[in-house]
This record gives structure tokens, C-alpha cells and sequence, in this order.
């Protein structure tokens, strides 16, 4: 959630820096995730002036360029080429001189230099309003006011009244906090507990000014459950337009885009006071009569305002004229009714609907509004008249509009405030010291929670309605301690805990042993979500059938339960390699999810991702970039420090790699490691070579449990035999199957085989590889003569011979 300082400022006063803001809004549970600047400042503008068009001619290599000749003011003349088409003789233009730094508003930016266009010099850039910020408008070059001086500094021209903004990572439970209100009043009570200077500002809107003459448009609500309160009024000869610049830039400021002066009224009342609105064109309401019911309108189509059309499910509640449904009550409004730049009369809606009604209704039809988010999470009952007043005033002031009979309210069960106990001593004892009772009850009043009646021991409280979170005593005492400040409370000098003696789970063993390894190595662990969206499971070609959906998903990219570790490990490297990383070596324990035969399935798995270097800039060593061989290695470390034996490697590939390799046991996969395909690199932004390797921890646990037992041997006597082979071989025949043959040939006296060296290239055959092995011979019991070793390697190479159809190279 977006927060505007500025905005903030129009419900409290206080001259406090951005930064400590920011740390109070944190500690108080409104963690401040990032601030941003946004608008225009001043140092911006360095090196922008108003400059005069004084020549322009056609560029002689370039159709579409211009070559012009611009007075900067004080004798200063420099030609600019521009291929802006609006460009022309005697206009007044902003010019960005050698030195000034273009911006995007996202990050990027770029300094004007003297170049060369075409061949022609440019010395300089004249610059649209998007350029400069100023709008979305990048038509042509912005044509100043004819009066402006040329060298006049832009900065003394254009507003740079600039703003901070607040990115809140808001709780689910808060929904007090949906607002700038809202945040305001919860400053507000950590500054006056923290002593800081601050002002509460009261805003009083204007109560509306009823008309005589009858209402237009009558209100009946059929489902008091699922609208407890629904308030209205009519408003006639509404002027459409574009908003004023106020309006539109605390509209930007937190990311939306401005529509008309009316709809960005209710914004603007939504975003203030956490009351969502909406606007009808009253013209477009048949009957001139507003239905709130449910149950109705099953499988009709219904366009809504993100020009949508959807099958209603006849459960939802809805805002109905006379003949058809015209919103969906606490989630969208309908785009038949929308407000447009013909309409001229308006309904106003301002109303309290049931949270559970708008989550489900939301959620099936995966709609995520900015109405919809306050509802199902809990609005003031009590704000919908407060809210219909301010957005009454604003469009009268801004739309020219006249009200027409009266404030319509439905309001007949009140909800009312809720009460609860409060002892002292449980707060004493849940945070282990003792607060001031003084300053125990200058929080409530200052969170607005009324004490009744008090004892020595015990307050009875007053809780607001919109407080929806705060409802037993636990819930009290924890509004107490944030405000209060948890970095308050001091740490108790002994600590006694009681310690149960166990044998622990085998399977966490193995697990952290696993994962320490990998530390140990450098990496770090990761922890994504289990879900996410669709699309991830279609780059992998994996089966839509074996796909777990999410039937209420929180959002449009968390739609399924993941089928593989592998995109949110992307995901990682991706978001890594934008901070400049250059070493990136991730795990992650988790588990992916399927369906089988209408059966759900977890398969817990170890997911390893390395990209870049692989050591880190040191003056004793190089760097070195990852290779398929040092993450092969690490994956066997793991299983001999697992005493995990007899791993085979087999060649394997998916749809999504460039090459893979499989680790059997048994004829039973336990690992897998690959090299990500370009393609999917690409769909992550991920433009550098990324390993990825994962290890199936449930068929791993299984192996280590078989083999757990430890053997011990006697350490020989006699000598150990190294005899080397170069071996000429198909390029299809693979080194585990030469490793799997020479062991074959006899098991007992061959302790190893290593392979030490590759060779392909124009010396050899085509389709010829060349491979080195070494191969280690032993016999336990006595040292091997020459005869027995040669008989042996004679063996050895017959075998290589018929088998796989190598020749030796000398």
C-alpha cells in the first residue's frame, strides 16, 4: 500500500524528517517495506532552460530529423537536431543542454552529450513534457507560453514541489490502516506517546445541502446481511472534465492514473478515508430505482469496469436497477452505468457491505479492486456519511454540480461498538514488567478506545467498530506494547527454560545435513511461496491434469501450487542479477505439489541454483565461472558424506534444459542436474548461464536409512596399481558406461576408475571422442606381479573392445 507524506500531512502536522517517519510507521506495525521521491525536484531541472527556435531546416540525410538553431539565452546559439514533427520557427521550447540528465521515472536516465545525428552536430535536446516528467503526452516537443525569456531556468517555470511516498507492506488484519486517515491516526498516537511534536488535524467537511426537490433516485435493499448500511445522493448538471493538477498528482503519487474529475473524486475520498465509493450516471439507472439483493441474475453476462464480461454465479450480491444488475456490490461497478465524459447526472454510492459476502464473491470471480481489498478486509461502518460529504464537496467545487434532494442512508441495525475487560496484571505478566497504569490508558485514548469504568486492577472498555482486529484482551494488550514499543521493554536478566531430552527425527538429520553442507559451500537458503502462477507450469510442459488449482487464489500470479522448486528459484536469480550480483548460489528444502488420479501428492525436494562465479573476488585466486562439473562434485560430496553408495550417472534431458544428467541408485533417480535452455532463461529476464541440480530428499532419506550402518575394513598392506587408456570412442557412448564396464571386469582387484582427460577436435575421426581414464588396481591379500596385472588390463581392453568399440591411442 502507497502512503503520500504529503497527503499525510492534510490529517497531522508535524515537521518530522521522512526517514524517522518511516522507522516510527515500522515499529507500530505499518512496516515501511521502501520510500520513494516522487515529482519533480530541483536539481532535476540542472542544465534545463527555456530556449527560442530561431532556424529549422530539414536534415539533409534524415526525413523524419530537423536541424535547428536555438537561442539559450545571453548571446548562447546551438544547434539541436530534433525529430519531434511539431517543431518550428519562433517557438519557445525546453532545452536540455550539454550536462543534463534525462530521467524516466523508473530508474533509468541519461546524460545530453554533443554528438553527431546523421552528421549533422546536436549540442543539446529540446524535450517533450514526457521527457521532463511533466505528463504521459510524448507527441511532440512542449510549446512554451510565446512570453518566456530565452535561459530562463526552467526550474523557475515548472513546480518542483516534489513528494515522498511510502511502500506500507500492510498485515491483513489491519484494516483500520487502508488510508492515509488511517495511518494519520496511528502516527499520530505513537507520536504522543513518544513525546514528538504532532497535531491531530480534524477535517470538517461541509454538511451537504439538501435540495427540495424529491429525491431522483430511490434506494430499496432487499439483503440487510450483505449490506448492512448502503447511503446515496443524486447530484445534477455534473461538468465532466479533467481533474485538477492537485488532484491528478496526489493521484499519481501512489500509482493511479487519473480518469475525470469525478471518478478521481472517489478515488481521492478511498485513498483519504479508506471509504470506497462508486459513481453511477444516473441516466443509465432504469426505473430511476437502486435494488440491493442477492440470489438473482443467475449465469448472466455482466461487463464490468475493466471491460470484462462475467458469468454471474447468482450468489453475489448486486447493486440492480429495475431491469438489470449495475454493479457487484463491494467489488466492481458495471461499465454500462460508468460515469463518462456525456454524463451529467450522477448517483454517489458510499455503503457497508459484509466482509465474508465481498472475499468470496472477489475470489470467484478473481477480481482484485481497490474496493474489494478494504471490504473483505473490514471498512468503518461508521466513515459513509463523513466520506459521501467530502466527495459531495469536491465534486460540487470541482464538476460544478448542484445536489438534488437529500442524503439517502439505510442504516436500520447500527453496528455498534464492541466492549471488553482488561486487567492489569495479564498485561504485566504477558510482556514481564510492569507499565505505568497512566501510560497504559493515554494509549487507549489516543488508539480511540474509551475506558467505561476502572478499578484498581481492571479496565472496561469501548472498542470502535472499525477496529476489527481488536476484539479479546490478548488483542488489547498488543495495541498497548506497539505503540508503547516493543524495543522498549528490556531483557530479563535470567531466563529459565526446561529442556526435554529426545532422540530427535533421522529425517531433520539428514535434511540439515544436507543444507549445512551446501553453507558451507557459500549458499544461501531461499524460502518462496508454494504457489504461483500458471504460465510457470506451461514454460515446463508440465501436464495441466497433474496441476493442483487454487480455487480462491489471492491473485492472478498465485492461481496454481507449484509443480517443481525451479521458477521461484528463477525467480531469485532473476531479482539477484537486477542488484548486481555476481555470485549467486541459492538452495531451497521444499516441497512441489501434483494430482494423480484425482490423488494430491507432496514430494519434498532439494533445489540448488548457481549462477555466475563461483568463488568470490579474492587477490589469492581467480575467479571462476560455474561449471556443470563443480556442481556435479558438490551433488556427490552430499551423497558420500551421506554414505549414500553406489550412484550411477545416466544422460538425461527435459524440454526446458540444454543438457541434464540423472543420479540413479538402483535403477532409482535420487538426483538431477541441468543446464536451464535460453528459452526459459528469457521468460525470467535472465540473460547468463544458470545450473540447476535438485536432489529428491524422500528417495535420499530412504537410501541413507538402508545404508546407515557403518563398515569398517582393514586399511591394506600391499601396494596400489595405476595403469592409464586412452581410449578412441563414439561420441555417444558416455563415461559412466566405460566407468560401469571396466568395474565389471573384475570387481574385487579394481578399487577405481577416473577419468583425467576429454579430447575432441579436427585430430580425431568425425563422430570420435578421445577419453583418459586411469584405472587403480589392488589385491588385498598380496602384492600383484606384472603377469597378473597385464592379464588383467589385457582383460580390461578386450572388453572395452568388444563392448563399446574402442580403440586405443598410444
Amino acid at each position: 500500500m502507497k502512503i503520500s507524506y504529503n497527503w499525510l500531512k492534510d490529517f497531522i502536522n508535524t515537521d518530522l524528517s521522512t526517514d524517522k517517519v518511516s522507522e516510527i510507521l515500522t515499529d507500530i506495525g505499518l512496516e515501511v517495506e521502501g520510500t520513494e521521491v516522487v515529482g519533480i525536484q530541483e536539481e532535476d531541472l540542472k542544465n534545463f532552460v527555456v530556449g527560442e527556435v530561431i532556424s529549422c531546416e530539414k536534415h539533409p540525410n534524415a526525413d523524419k530529423l530537423k536541424v535547428t538553431k536555438v537561442d539559450l539565452g545571453n548571446g548562447n546559439v546551438e544547434q539541436i537536431v530534433c525529430g519531434a514533427p511539431n517543431v518550428a520557427l519562433g517557438q519557445k521550447v525546453p532545452v536540455a543542454t550539454s550536462g543534463a540528465i534525462i530521467k524516466d521515472g523508473k530508474g533509468g536516465e541519461f546524460e545530453i552529450k554533443k554528438m553527431k545525428l546523421r552528421g549533422e552536430s546536436s549540442n543539446g535536446m529540446i524535450c517533450s513534457k514526457k521527457e521532463l516528467r511533466l505528463s504521459e503526452d510524448h507527441g511532440g516537443i512542449w510549446e512554451m507560453d510565446s512570453d518566456l525569456v530565452p535561459g530562463t531556468p526552467l526550474a523557475d517555470i515548472i513546480d518542483t514541489t516534489s513528494d515522498t511516498v511510502f511502500e506500507i507492506g500492510l498485515t491483513p488484519n489491519r484494516a483500520d490502516a487502508m488510508s492515509h486517515f488511517g495511518v494519520a491516526r496511528d502516527l499520530y498516537a505513537a507520536l504522543k506517546n513518544r513525546k514528538l511534536s504532532a497535531e491531530k488535524i480534524n477535517k470538517n467537511f461541509k454538511k451537504v445541502t439538501t435540495s427540495k426537490d424529491a429525491n431522483p433516485i430511490s434506494v430499496e435493499v432487499l439483503d440487510t446481511k450483505n449490506c448492512p448500511r448502503y447511503a446515496g445522493i443524486s447530484m445534477k448538471n455534473v461538468k465532466v472534465a479533467e481533474s485538477p493538477k492537485w488532484l491528478q498528482d496526489r493521484l499519481k503519487a501512489i500509482g493511479l492514473s487519473p480518469l475525470n474529475n469525478v471518478v478521481d473524486v472517489t478515488n481521492y475520498v478511498l485513498h483519504s478515508l479508506g471509504q470506497p465509493m462508486h459513481a453511477f450516471d444516473a441516466d443509465k439507472i432504469k426505473g430511476n430505482k437502486i435494488i440491493v439483493q442477492s440470489g438473482v441474475y443467475k449465469d448472466a453476462q455482466f461487463s464490468t469496469l475493466d471491460k470484462v464480461d462475467r458469468k454471474l454465479a447468482g450468489t453475489e450480491l448486486l447493486i440492480c436497477d429495475t431491469e438489470n444488475p449495475i454493479a457487484i456490490g463491494g467489488v466492481m461497478g458495471g461499465l454500462d452505468s460508468s460515469v463518462t465524459a456525456e454524463t451529467t447526472n450522477i448517483f454517489l454510492e458510499s455503503a457497508y457491505f459484509d466482509p465474508v459476502s465481498v472475499r468470496k464473491t472477489s475470489k470467484a470471480h478473481h477480481i482484485n479492486s481497490d474496493s474489494s481489498f478494504r471490504f473483505e478486509r473490514g471498512i468503518d461502518p461508521n466513515i459513509t456519511i463523513k466520506a459521501l460529504e467530502m466527495a459531495v464537496e469536491l465534486i460540487s467545487e470541482l464538476a460544478s454540480a448542484e445536489v438534488v434532494g437529500e442524503i439517502i442512508d439505510h442504516y436500520p441495525t447500527p453496528i455498534k461498538n464492541h466492549k471488553a475487560i482488561l486487567n492489569y496484571r495479564k498485561i504485566d505478566s504477558l510482556i514481564g514488567e510492569r507499565l505505568h497504569r497512566e501510560t497504559i490508558k493515554e494509549i487507549l485514548n489516543s488508539l480511540e478506545i474509551e475506558i467505561l469504568t476502572e478499578t484498581n486492577d481492571i479496565l472496561e472498555l469501548e472498542i470502535p467498530a472499525y477496529r476489527v482486529d481488536v476484539q479479546r484482551e490478548a488483542d488489547l494488550i498488543e495495541e498497548i506494547m506497539r505503540i508503547y514499543g516493543f524495543n522498549k521493554i528490556g531483557n530479563p536478566e535470567k531466563l529459565s527454560v526446561a529442556i526435554v531430552p529426545g532422540n530427535g527425527f533421522p529425517e531433520d538429520t539428514i535434511e540439515n545435513t544436507m543444507a549445512n553442507m551446501l553453507v558451507d559451500q557459500g549458499f544461501y537458503e531461499a524460502m518462496n511461496l508454494s504457489m504461483h502462477k500458471d504460465d510457470y507450469n506451461k514454460w515446463l510442459d508440465l501436464e495441466d491434469e497433474k496441476s493442483v488449482d487454487i480455487i480462491n487464489s489471492l491473485s492472478a500470479d498465485l492461481t496454481v501450487m507449484r509443480r517443481s522448486l525451479l521458477p521461484g528459484l528463477l525467480e531469485n536469480v532473476d531479482y539477484n542479477i537486477k542488484r548486481k550480483k555476481d555470485q549467486i548460489k541459492l538452495f531451497e528444502l521444499g516441497k512441489s505439489y501434483q494430482k494423480i488420479d484425482g490423488e494430491f501428492h507432496e514430494t519434498k525436494t532439494l533445489g540448488i541454483v548457481i549462477a555466475g562465479n563461483w568463488n568470490k573476488e579474492s587477490w589469492t585466486q581467480k575467479r571462476e565461472k560455474v561449471s556443470f562439473l563443480q556442481v556435479s562434485g558438490l551433488i556427490n560430496q552430499i551423497f558420500r558424506r551421506l554414505k549414500v553408495t553406489g550412484v550411477q550417472l545416466e544422460a538425461a534431458h527435459t524440454s526446458y534444459e540444454e543438457n541434464g544428467v540423472d543420479y540413479l541408485v538402483d535403477g532409482q533417480k535420487i538426483a538431477h542436474l541441468s543446464k536451464i535452455s535460453k528459452k526459459i532463461l528469457k521468460k525470467f529476464d535472465i540473460d547468463q548461464e544458470v545450473l540447476y541440480a535438485e536432489i529428491y530428499v524422500k528417495d535420499v532419506i530412504k537410501l541413507v536409512q538402508q545404508q546407515a550402518k557403518l563398515k569398517y575394513h582393514t586399511i591394506s598392506k600391499f601396494p596400489m596399481v595405476r595403469r592409464d587408456l586412452a581410449l578412441l570412442l563414439d561420441k555417444e557412448i558416455t563415461y559412466q558406461e566405460i566407468e560401469n564396464l571396466v568395474k565389471k571386469t573384475d570387481d574385487n582387484l579394481i578399487k577405481n576408475v577416473n577419468l583425467f582427460d576429454v579430447y575432441e577436435g579436427d585430430k580425431l575421426p568425425a563422430g570420435k571422442k578421445s577419453y583418459a581414464i586411469s584405472i587403480n588396481l589392488q589385491d588385498e591379500n598380496k602384492t600383484m606381479n606384472d603377469k597378473q596385472i597385464d592379464k588383467l588390463m589385457k582383460k580390461v581392453v578386450n572388453s572395452l573392445k568388444q563392448e563399446l568399440k574402442a580403440e586405443l591411442r598410444t
